[in-house]
């Protein structure tokens, strides 16, 4: 071969390194600005998906609720010997004009009653699930040692007959479904004022497709130390379960009011909240920039003193 042709074929090599390398350059480059493009396209869907699944309802006027404030599960004060949940505590609060808030579960044979634990052993000293007993055997208890006893829903309602407005909790169980019909067919003879509440969204959402008209709220709070699992923590706790109940209001612990969600959802989506417990007047005034109904316990605020 040729000097001439021996060069000729360097330098064609030459090229073809050279191209080859354009090549190689031209597609780190293209790969680099897909990432940047593709990147910020898939936070910002990550974001929207986010917003989708936390947003409540907001079409709801809830005006009518804001003009009270609730105590919570009743104005019951042990020193007084007036339980908690008991119709004293109710009458208590329908006297001093504050509105309810109770919960609800039920009993063996089906019956709404108004309690909170799923345990008699902190009110009662027996350790027993409530909802092993009948309602027979559950209202011959006596509260915290004193002479009130376990309520119907029917009872507390018959009481209030629409004076002061109601927060009704719906408390999980294993079966929803009769404990949303049970107590829906009482609240659908009852015309006083009150919307319903869970912590477990499938009850949320429950009224959402059964009873569309109920002012419902979904409950929530820093739950990781809870005895629910991790994912239903997690989701509850970031209000991820909106998706499914669409709640009309959100009742948030006070103190894990800083929860990234519930700003979201306060400050951007406007969502009506509810406070709980707070229980002093200064707890009662931090919340009026976050909140927009209180429900209180221990101490009775200077509005009504």
């Amino acid at each position: 071969m040729e000097t001439t042709d021996l060069f000729r074929h360097q330098q064609n090599w030459r090229l073809l390194i050279l191209q080859n390398n354009d090549n190689e350059y031209d597609t780190e480059i293209g790969e680099i600005i897909m990432s940047y493009t593709i990147a910020p396209i898939v936070i910002l869907g990550l974001i929207i998906i986010y917003l989708y699944f936390i947003v409540p309802d907001i079409t709801r006027d809830m005006s009518s609720f804001k003009n009270w404030l609730y105590a919570h599960r009743g104005l019951h004060d042990l020193n007084a010997g007036i339980p908690e949940n008991t119709i004293p505590a109710f009458r208590k609060a329908i006297e001093m004009k504050f509105g309810i808030e109770l919960d609800v579960r039920l009993s063996k044979d089906e019956q709404v009653i108004v309690f909170h634990d799923d345990t008699l052993k902190r009110t009662c000293g027996i350790d027993k699930e409530v909802s092993s007993l009948t309602y027979n055997v559950l209202k011959t208890l006596k509260l915290f040692n004193t002479d009130a006893h376990i309520p119907l829903l029917k009872e507390v309602l018959d009481l209030v007959s629409g004076k002061v407005p109601i927060i009704i909790e719906l408390k999980s169980c294993d079966n929803i479904e009769k404990l949303c019909v049970a107590v829906s067919k009482l609240l659908d003879k009852y015309n006083g004022l009150y919307c319903i509440e869970s912590f477990d969204p499938r009850i949320v959402r429950w009224f959402r497709v059964n009873r569309s008209k109920v002012v419902r709220g979904q409950l929530s709070a820093s739950l990781y130390k809870s005895n629910i699992s991790f994912p239903a923590a997690f989701a509850i706790t970031n209000l991820l379960t909106n998706v499914i109940a669409r709640p009309h209001f959100i009742a948030y612990d006070f103190h894990s009011r800083r929860n990234l969600s519930f700003l979201i959802c306060r400050k951007l989506f406007n969502a009506n909240t509810i406070a709980w417990t707070i229980r002093n007047e200064e707890e009662l005034e931090e919340a009026k920039s976050l909140f927009d109904i209180f429900i209180f316990e221990n101490f009775i605020p200077c509005s009504h003193q």
